[in-house]
């Protein structure tokens, strides 16, 4: 058997072809389940279609639809093909979809129903378009050729995915991923966890590095993907339940929203699930408290990763440690680990030198690149180091801020208002000052059943931290207000506080 060097091959094809690789769900229709014969048959189509419709090896085809099962198989076929997948975000506003298929040079692009209507008027005229919802020649039928293909062989450098960030801090970046970094990602993963009797449940946007890294070690696992649409908390109650799901991946604001939902949570059995792995924040005491509560027979993986240097940084102790509920873990023998800065090497911004590290941003001569040197990728992110070596998240360059000569990096603030008994989630922003020049400010989202008091908040932080890092105000939230990625909206959240004071 040839080895595998094309990441849109990496399915595991042992065991029953017709066992269900994705099992596709939607509110109100029936499960859309995709074979691993299926999903391999509708890939090699695709990547056939693709060649046969004119694209050639290193153009791009955009992908701007909800989660789906086709939605994979489509990303898998055009890397067969040497053609580069690039999902696109469609909570972004139309102007910068548009700027996102003209940026990359997409070919074509395949949408669902709901996002059609988004696309712009005045694409591109040479950019076509196929809808995965219609029949006849604007479905995605003219574009299935089906029929066996033989993947092509990457150069070691070859870009395999394009992914674009987020965009909340400027123009949304192109991040160019080569096949072999995400190959070894997934092995590497595989090597620490044996996902094959694993029904692994997503819900983030396969946009997003998180999920769609999840969902190829699916792949390759011989694991089986339920997957959602989008997040929506009594729906994913609803599918750990029904489906005996044992693996998640969420973020923070995913399980306070779950807490929210007393009724759903009250008939739904969660005790399938032995994994899940956190991401974007810190989990703090509390929270953890709650996932015990919720979960009662997973085991809590506090997960870092970013789409430029991959989803393994940080794993668990070699001498066996237990890891601090906040701490991100310790960092992983494959991986090369530094933090750089004035109070280095116990705290500083996290450089990292990885096998998947990305081959750089696409079309973006105006932006430095984050690549040193001696080849480590700057994430951007502080970090604080413990005697065992274990590392912390405090926040983001980008994020910290000074008050009265002080810096405050909000990530180190956060978990101080988080272990509040009554605190489940916390996030710290600044607004301007006439004498600090800048002051920190807290929204809070309390536990279920508990009851806000700014003046304990602000007395707790006083009580536990150095005085210059308690907020000046404190709001109580519902639900923190997310990004289209589901991670807190600190720039919404500042706009907020700037009103309210204002």
């Amino acid at each position: 058997m040839r080895p595998v060097i094309n990441l849109g091959d990496l399915i595991d094809r042992t065991g029953d072809a017709d066992a269900a690789m994705i099992i596709g769900l939607h509110s109100g229709a029936e499960p859309a389940i995709l074979s691993r014969a299926v999903l391999d048959a509708m890939a090699d189509a695709f990547a056939r279609g693709l060649l046969r419709g004119g694209l050639r090896r290193g153009e791009r085809v955009a992908i701007l639809s909800a989660n789906r099962p086709e939605f994979i198989a489509l990303l898998l076929g055009a890397m067969r093909a040497g053609i580069v997948p690039t999902p696109v975000n469609y909570k972004f506003p139309a102007a910068t979809i548009r700027r996102v298929l003209v940026d990359c040079g997409a070919r074509l692009v395949v949408c669902d129903a709901a996002r059609r209507v988004q696309l712009p008027v005045d694409l591109p005229p040479d950019l076509r378009v196929a809808n995965f919802d219609a029949v006849g020649e604007n479905g995605i039928g003219p574009w299935l050729d089906p029929g066996p293909f033989d993947p092509v062989d990457p150069r070691p450098d070859e870009m395999g995915l394009l992914l674009y960030t987020s965009g909340s801090t400027g123009r949304p970046k192109g991040v160019m991923l080569s096949h072999a970094s995400h190959l070894w990602v997934a092995r590497t993963r595989m090597a620490e966890d044996d996902l094959r009797e694993d029904r692994v449940l997503i819900a983030a946007p396969l946009y997003h590095m998180n999920a769609l890294a999840l969902a190829l070690l699916v792949c390759a696992s011989r694991a089986t993907m339920v997957l959602l649409p989008q997040f929506e908390a009594r729906a994913y109650i609803q599918a750990i339940s029904q489906h005996r799901c044992t693996w998640l991946t969420a973020v923070p604001p995913m399980i306070a929203m779950m807490l929210r939902e007393v009724d759903t949570l009250a008939q739904a059995d969660l005790k399938s699930v032995r994994v899940v792995r956190m991401g974007s924040a810190p989990v703090n005491d509390t929270l953890a408290l709650q996932i015990r509560a919720l979960l009662p027979n997973a085991r809590i993986i506090n997960a870092y990763g970013t789409t430029e240097g991959g989803p393994i940084v940080f794993t668990h102790h070699p001498n066996g440690l237990p890891t601090p509920i906040a701490s991100v873990g310790y960092p992983h023998p494959g991986i090369s680990v530094r933090l750089v800065g004035p109070k280095a090497p116990e705290t500083g911004v996290l450089q990292i030198r990885s096998p998947a590290l990305m081959l750089g941003y696409h079309n973006r001569p105006d932006t430095p690149s984050p690549i040193t040197t001696d080849g480590y990728y700057d994430t951007g992110d502080i970090f604080r180091r413990d005697e065992h070596g274990f590392h912390t998240v405090l926040g983001r360059t980008d994020d910290m801020f000074v008050s009265g000569g002080e810096n405050i990096f909000p990530g180190e603030v956060e978990l101080v208002i988080e272990s509040h008994p009554d605190v489940l989630q916390a996030c710290v922003v600044p607004v301007e000052d006439a004498i600090k020049g800048t002051k920190p400010v807290a929204f809070v989202v309390l536990r279920p059943g508990a009851r806000g008091d700014e003046a304990a908040i602000k007395q707790h932080v006083l009580a536990n931290a150095p005085a210059y890092q308690h907020p000046r105000r404190v709001w109580f939230l519902d639900t923190m207000l997310l990004a289209s990625t589901n991670k807190i909206d600190r720039s919404g959240l500042q706009q907020k506080a700037a009103s309210e004071i204002g």
